[in-house]
C-alpha cells in the first residue's frame, strides 16, 4: 500500500524532499505525494520536479488524503497556517515541520496533537546530499521516527536528536551551505588572482571541498588528522594555513554558527 504524504508549502525544500522520497521506494512503501501552495509558480515548479504528484486546492484537502503532512512554510507564516489547519489535524496524522525555531510545544498547543516531528534539513537535499536532524514529540512513536528517518536518508543523511539541539543544528548544517559557498567563492577568487581561468578555478574549488568532505565522512578520521596529512614541514600548505590562522578564519566560522544559532532561537 502506498504511503500518502502531503506537503503544505511547495517551495524548493519541499520539492527536494518529495523527489527524494519518491526515489526511495525500494527502502519504504511507494509514496503518493500531494501538495498545496497559494503560489502558482511554486506549484508549477513542484509539479515539474515531482512527477505524478497531485496539486490540491487547499491545505485541508492535503490533510484529508495524507498520512504524513509536512509543514514546509517559513517560520513567519507558520502561525497563520497552524490556525487554518488546526481543526483538520488529529492523532491519525503525523505532522512534520521543517520551520526553523517553531517549537514542538508551540505546534502541539495550536494543533491539539503531539504526534509531531520537527526536522531541520538543508538545501543540498536538492542533489541528494542533505544533512538532516529530526526531533519527535511524545506522541510520535518509534515507527513514526523509523519511517521518517528512512525517508530523510533517501535525501542524504539524518540523525535523531533532542529538540534542544535543533537551534545549533540550524546554525551549523541548516545555514552551513551558505558558509561553504562563501568559501568556494573565496578559493576560486584566490585561484583567479593567481592566473587561473574563472570556470576552472570554481570547479577546482568546489571539487576540492567535495573531496575533502568525502574524506572526513569515509575515513572517520578527525579533520585535524586529515589536515596534518596534507601539511608537509616548510611546505605550501602550512604557509596557507598560517595566513588562515592569522586572519582568524576558524574563529569566524565558529562565530557564524553561533550567530545563526542565536537567530534561530529568536525566531522561536
Amino acid at each position: 500500500m502506498s504511503k500518502r504524504i502531503g506537503f503544505i508549502g511547495a517551495g524548493q525544500m519541499a520539492s527536494a524532499l518529495a523527489s527524494g522520497f519518491t526515489a526511495a521506494e525500494q527502502a519504504i512503501a511507494p509514496v503518493a505525494i500531494s501538495f498545496y501552495d497559494p503560489s502558482e509558480e511554486s506549484c508549477r515548479r513542484f509539479s515539474e520536479r515531482v512527477k505524478d504528484s497531485e496539486a490540491l486546492d487547499s491545505a485541508e484537502q492535503v490533510i484529508a488524503q495524507s498520512e504524513i503532512v509536512f509543514l514546509a512554510v517559513k517560520p513567519q507564516v507558520m502561525p497563520l497556517v497552524l490556525s487554518e489547519i488546526a481543526d483538520s489535524i488529529d492523532e491519525n496524522i503525523l505532522v512534520v515541520s521543517i520551520a526553523a525555531g517553531v517549537s514542538l510545544a508551540t505546534l502541539a498547543n495550536v494543533l491539539g496533537s503531539n504526534r509531531i516531528i520537527r526536522v531541520m534539513p538543508n538545501t543540498p537535499c536538492l542533489v541528494g546530499a542533505s544533512a538532516a536532524v529530526y526531533s519527535p514529540a511524545e506522541g510520535a512513536n518509534s515507527q513514526d521516527c523509523d519511517l521518517l528517518g528512512r525517508l530523510l536518508d533517501a535525501t542524504g543523511i539524518a540523525f535523531q536528536l533532542a529538540e534542544s539541539h535543533l537551534d545549533a543544528v540550524t546554525g551549523l548544517s541548516g545555514s552551513g551551505p551558505a558558509y561553504v559557498y562563501n568559501i568556494i567563492e573565496a578559493l576560486s577568487d584566490g585561484g583567479v588572482a593567481m592566473g587561473l581561468p574563472r570556470d576552472i578555478a570554481t570547479r577546482l574549488a568546489a571539487q576540492t571541498v567535495k573531496g575533502a568532505a568525502e574524506m572526513v565522512l569515509e575515513t572517520d578520521l578527525h579533520p585535524g588528522t586529515l589536515k596534518d596529512q596534507v601539511t608537509s614541514p616548510g611546505g605550501t600548505t602550512i604557509a596557507g594555513l598560517r595566513v588562515m590562522k592569522d586572519r582568524g578564519v576558524s574563529g569566524a566560522m565558529m562565530a557564524a554558527v553561533q550567530a545563526a544559532t542565536e537567530r534561530s532561537r529568536e525566531l522561536g
